[in-house]
């Protein structure tokens, strides 16, 4: 595994991994903005690959977000902390430390109220125009730097991001110890809503996917049952059954981790009437779903937004035990051009790839 930097007069300059066309990226040298006060200069050391970063290198585009002009990719990430401002004082030269992506404004009604993961200027890693973190160093705010615990790897500070997902989606839908959890989709993000709904007390999990290595995976990483499905929409009936068998009880709530016409219909009929389905994944821009017959069962729909609020927790589960995410990542790549090239063909080409992790 090898980390990719030129030293001209002296210096390293610094390279990054540039998005420059479709199925193009290229390793070239990225400017780094000038250390502010309250920011930190981190060299990366642990970097995910996404699935929207995939997305991105595909068509260029991630909902309505389109890469216009060449983009560093990359935002899950953990590193070391190798310059502070001056006004910065938790943090110290030589920390080890997990990147919350995003930069909010502080100043908007939603981040005044607490909300400033919707923050209409929010700036986040990887999201064009702004650049990402699959390089040598970044200069991030201080206060999105959050220490880890001697006994957490940098590997696992870099899942801080896919796992706030989980996370905070596991917060929306109120789960705890008297909710019985049904997730549909056991790809990275599925799987690691299953393990903060496991975290936060959950008594069963059922997962749901059309895979049956994922759902192996699942199955070691703690679910209580899982379900095989097709893609076919006139299976959903009987597969609500199976589901409601598998589940043993009523499936109080559903996290849709996928995001098709398909897993949102499984999913309306399959919460109990008064339960909660929490729409995470996005695979369909548009869905038709038997939205009426669940609301007249007073099934509540809420949606997430990445996440806000959930490194601490996070790094508390990490370092507590109550999850390990280390299993999830299965193939590990450093820094080079051929590197970098094969990386993002092993995660878009799925299979046995959960996590794609970078060590630089």
């Amino acid at each position: 595994m090898g980390s990719q930097g030129d030293v001209r007069n002296g210096e390293e300059e610094n390279m990054a991994a540039w998005l420059v066309a479709v199925n193009t990226l290229k390793i070239q040298p990225f400017k780094l903005p000038s250390l502010g006060p309250y920011d930190v200069r981190v060299r990366m050391k642990a970097v995910g690959i996404c699935g929207s970063d995939v997305h991105y290198l595909k068509t260029l585009r991630c909902a309505h977000f389109v890469v216009e002009e060449p983009m560093v990719i990359g935002h899950e990430c953990a590193g070391i902390v190798e310059e502070i401002g001056s006004e910065v004082t938790h943090l110290v030269p030589g920390d080890r430390v997990a990147l919350e992506p995003g930069i909010s404004c502080w100043r908007c009604s939603y981040c005044k109220q607490g909300s400033y993961n919707l923050c209409p200027e929010m700036k986040f890693f990887a999201t064009p125009p702004v650049h990402g973190s699959l390089a040598n160093q970044v200069v991030h705010p201080a206060d999105l730097c959050f220490k880890l615990p001697e006994d957490i790897t940098l590997e696992e500070g870099a899942m801080c991001e896919p796992l706030s997902v989980g996370v905070h989606a596991c917060r929306r839908a109120n789960v705890g110890p008297e909710t019985n959890v049904l997730i549909m989709g056991a790809g990275p993000i599925g799987l690691v809503a299953l393990l903060a709904a496991r975290a936060f007390g959950a008594p069963r999990v059922v997962i749901v996917d059309v895979d049956e290595f994922r759902l192996s995976v699942a199955k070691d990483l703690g679910a209580s049952e899982t379900v095989k499905v097709s893609t076919n929409e006139e299976d959903v009936a009987g597969e609500v059954e199976l589901i409601k068998k598998a589940m043993g009880e009523s499936v109080d709530i559903t996290l849709d981790c996928a995001g098709f016409n398909k897993t949102m219909t499984t999913a309306l009929n399959a919460t109990r009437p008064g339960g909660k389905v929490c729409l995470v994944g996005m695979g369909h821009n548009e869905m038709t779903v038997p939205l009426t017959p669940a609301a007249a069962r007073e099934v509540d729909v809420v949606g997430v937004f990445r996440y806000k609020n959930t490194w601490p927790l996070c790094i508390e589960f990490l370092r507590s035990g109550k999850i390990d995410v280390k299993p999830l990542i299965t193939h590990r790549f450093g820094f080079s051009q051929k590197e970098v090239e094969d990386a993002f063909e092993t995660s878009a080409h799925g299979g046995s790839a959960i996590k794609v992790m970078f060590n630089l």
